[in-house]
């Protein structure tokens, strides 16, 4: 099996590393002082469950690398529909497209039975870009419920989880699913095979939508969210309404907003990952977080108003702060 890892970041790095300790040949995609450190000395991973080191080939040219069995996208999902001059040269005839992604894929309606099979979804594939890019056919999703960083360039520090959950937009059991999820197994991660992977998206999705916006308007953690009457109201809104969407398009997941709002806040004083971008000066990834759950409301004629509120306000901070026009 050959597998290339585009953006060898902390996600990208640590499964990189898992699969390469397993006996895959891996190749990493990286760029900058991460790039030149992962070259000299190798990625090493700080863990609860030990430490390696691994040594797989590390490139900022994919043409180096060239076609492979399976690409790991370790990318923001905004930066999808420009990523082809690093996909496009890894890519043969059956290349599968492993996205490691929050909130709303590209692909979620590719395969689905129903009304809306097929069907395009504006705030994620703007004008169809990313679905050019990456054509849905060789995409596989995949919920990330690791939480890893990077503590310096070359070191990831696995800090908790190791379930990377895969599926097929069309709800089979594939044999490129069973595949890497052995491979990945063998490198000692969990990679469930789920046969409808949309449920585990909308439980996953229930936290990214409410924290990440919420925390990157008010500077806050999950933690202060969650013990403060009026943002803990607002996130406990924003989950019932997302979890209508979910219904409205035939998906129930198996959680209640109570249990949810409990793990996160046992996740304690955390930065979410917008938060993280907006201090950095970096985009914010909520198109596919809350943009494209409202733009789903729409679709299904779902009522969402707190949605609607918070992304509203959401979306004007990250216009501004990107220096973007109103959209």
């Amino acid at each position: 099996m050959k597998v290339a890892i585009v953006g060898a970041g902390a996600i990208g790095a640590y499964v990189g590393a898992a699969l390469h300790r397993a006996g895959a040949e891996v190749h990493l995609i990286a760029r900058g002082p991460h790039l030149a450190a992962m070259r000299r000395d190798g990625v090493r991973v700080l863990s609860p469950r030990g430490d390696f080191t691994a040594r797989p080939p590390v490139t900022d040219d994919p043409g180096e690398v060239g076609p492979v069995d399976y690409v790991f996208l370790g990318l923001k999902a905004n930066s999808y529909a420009t990523s082809g001059p690093l996909v496009h040269p890894l890519l043969h005839g059956d290349t599968a497209v492993i996205a490691a992604q929050n909130g709303i894929p590209w692909w979620y309606f590719h395969g689905l039975p129903g009304p809306y099979g097929g069907r395009r979804i504006d705030s994620v594939d703007p004008g169809g870009a990313v679905s050019a890019t990456l054509p849905p056919r060789r995409a596989i999703g995949c919920v990330v419920y690791a939480a890893t960083e990077i503590e310096a360039p070359g070191v990831v520090r696995h800090l908790e989880g190791t379930r990377f959950s895969i599926g097929e937009p069309d709800l089979s059991v594939s044999r490129r699913c069973l595949e890497f999820s052995e491979a990945m197994r063998a490198g000692g991660l969990k990679c469930p095979v789920e046969p409808d992977l949309r449920s585990d998206i909308w439980i996953k999705l229930l936290g990214n939508i409410s924290f990440n916006p919420i925390s990157a308007l008010t500077r806050a953690t999950m933690a202060r969210i969650c013990r403060h009457t009026g943002t803990l109201a607002l996130v406990e809104s924003m989950m019932r309404e997302t979890l209508d969407v979910a219904a409205s398009l035939g998906c129930h997941p198996k959680i209640s907003v109570e249990r949810r709002i409990a793990g996160a806040e046992r996740v304690g004083d955390h930065k979410t990952s917008t938060l993280q971008d907006l201090e950095k000066g970096k985009p914010l990834e909520l198109d596919v977080l809350l943009a494209a759950v409202v733009e789903l409301a729409s679709l299904t004629g779902t009522d969402v108003p707190t949605l609607r509120v918070v992304h509203a306000l959401a979306d004007l901070l990250a216009t501004t702060t990107s220096g973007e026009g109103p959209r």
